[in-house]
């Protein structure tokens, strides 16, 4: 199965190759309000969406979609191949991905959390997941801030090494865009397009499983 991967596109809307399965991980909308958001998502990712030639689409939310969590009911319907997920899993061909969008706490956006509460919200995903899109990285890989920070959750670090999915893919910190192999039998990626200067400075990433 060919699979492309994309986080912090923060209102860029990528040249997709063709695959059988586009996972989106946060951090979808530049940094606006509500009522832009809404717009931005009606009249311009929804109909990108279309467009890219994936058979079944996945989206994640992150910590600049602020009207995921204000105001769900004011996003668009998305079409049947699209699927958003919020804490919730879903299958396709046999793989089971779950979707998360929370965050250790960074500048009071949306799907900001204590770590103490992160581990609560990390041991929903369930054991037997193939395919994880979290918009946080895992403490320690794909993490660090320009400035040398650690800004991953270790409850989900600790998870993703309980479960081994396949394949996990993250984003929110741009400075460490890239492929990680925590565990011997885990790719992961940090996926983020924009770099540090909030331009697409980086490529979509692209899988086999």
């Amino acid at each position: 199965m060919k699979i492309a991967a994309v986080s912090d596109l923060h209102g860029y809307l990528p040249n997709i190759p063709e695959c059988d399965l586009l996972l989106i991980a946060g951090d979808i909308c530049g940094p606006s309000n509500t009522f832009s958001q809404m717009k931005e998502l009606t009249n311009n990712f929804k109909p990108w969406l279309a467009n890219v030639p994936a058979k079944r689409k996945i989206i994640v939310a992150g910590n600049h979609d602020i009207i995921f969590q204000t105001n769900p009911e004011l996003l668009p319907q998305w079409d049947a191949d699209t699927t958003y997920l919020q804490d919730d899993g879903c299958e396709y061909e046999g793989l089971k991905i779950y979707g998360s969008p929370w965050q250790i706490r960074f500048c009071d956006w949306a799907f900001n959390e204590d770590e103490v509460n992160l581990a609560y919200i990390w041991g929903k995903i369930p054991d037997d997941t193939d395919i994880l899109v979290t918009h946080s990285p895992p403490w320690g890989y794909g993490d660090v801030s320009i400035g040398g920070e650690h800004l991953g959750s270790p409850s989900l670090a600790r998870r993703v090494e309980a479960i081994r999915p396949e394949l996990h893919v993250w984003g929110h910190i741009h400075f460490s865009y890239g492929l990680y192999f925590p565990f011997a039998d885990v790719m992961g990626a940090n996926v983020a397009l924009c770099g540090e200067s909030y331009k697409p400075d980086h490529k979509v990433q692209g899988f086999v499983l």
